[in-house]
């Protein structure tokens, strides 16, 4: 086995991609490719005469934790009829990092197709599949996990103990993102939701078309990049982060797709509208920690509501 790293660059990274393949196919890979990935986490897409695969690693030890939620995860989507790759293997004992073994699906990302908006509906429907399988728990840890230290029971728990809502708030108030009034109305609409006590179901956490993968005609044939799902709230947390990105146009489509009614939508937006704006504390303060003034100014912009031009 190779020694461990707190760093890898490329070579050494696919030297262990190559390590894992052979370990577990009894032979090299025909060719191997970096997809990117980031300087400490790595994809490879590895041709072998048993097929093609994914094979995804990272220095960090305490990433086999996610790589094991995700397979939880990608298993039971899959089982619930959602398209996702098929995960082979998750380990550590081939090489000394972690990684994940997946078949390799065909396809690119849907980002650009010309043919988004139906995508973006067909997407909100996969999303209100994933959000028909049961979990236990709120937040990162649950029925892929037996911890129990860890574990959420409630909700509140989970707004509390792990999102740590209050402590945003703080941080959103304090470098000047909102003003003391918007501060506390954010307070009473979390102060709301805290009460709920919807059963908690899987969120992928990531519902963005970067992480849908698509043939030519526009049909999507993964959903990606299970890393941020979780046992939550339904559809709150994943409309939350899914709809932040995208046009007027593009939310309506994507809502029309999961099956919402226009005045639910109406009634769900404050708390959709609380979960997106605790969501960008760490954010700024990574910004304000790097003394950068006008990435602020740009988020100041933003939650004040200038960008909303739809209504008063």
């Amino acid at each position: 086995m190779m020694a461990p790293h707190s760093d890898l660059d490329a070579r050494e990274a696919q030297s262990m991609a190559e390590a894992v393949i052979q370990h577990y196919f009894g032979s090299n890979p025909v060719g191997i490719v970096r997809q990117g990935g980031g300087l400490n986490n790595f994809v490879f897409a590895v041709d072998h005469r048993e097929g093609a695969f994914i094979v995804r690693m990272s220095p960090q030890a305490a990433k086999i934790n996610d790589y094991l939620k995700e397979q939880w995860a990608i298993a039971r989507a899959r089982a619930a009829g959602v398209p996702t790759p098929e995960v082979l293997e998750v380990g550590c004992e081939a090489v000394s990092t972690p990684y994940m073994i997946a078949r390799k699906v065909e396809g690119y990302e849907a980002t650009h197709h010309p043919q988004r908006m139906r995508i973006l509906r067909e997407m909100g429907a996969l999303t209100a599949l994933i959000h028909t399988v049961p979990t236990s728990g709120y937040g990162r840890t649950f029925d892929w996990s037996g911890n129990q230290l860890s574990r959420n029971e409630s909700w509140t728990d989970y707004l509390t103990c792990e999102l740590k809502a209050g402590e945003r708030i703080h941080q959103l108030e304090a470098h000047r993102l909102l003003s003391a009034a918007q501060a506390q109305a954010l307070r009473a609409v979390l102060e709301g939701i805290g009460s709920w006590t919807d059963a908690p179901v899987l969120n992928h956490g990531d519902v963005r078309l970067k992480n849908v993968l698509v043939d030519e005609s526009g049909a999507i044939t993964a959903l990606i990049d299970w890393e941020f799902c979780t046992s939550n709230v339904a559809p709150y947390w994943d409309l939350s982060l899914a709809l932040h990105d995208l046009s007027i146009d593009a939310k309506q489509e994507f809502l029309s797709g999961y099956g919402l009614q226009e005045s639910a939508v109406r009634a769900m937006a404050p708390a959709l509208k609380a979960l997106n704006l605790i969501n960008y504390a760490p954010y700024v303060t990574e910004a304000a920690e790097a003394n950068d003034m006008a990435r602020l100014e740009h988020y100041r912009t933003r939650l004040n509501g200038a960008l909303d031009l739809f209504s008063l």
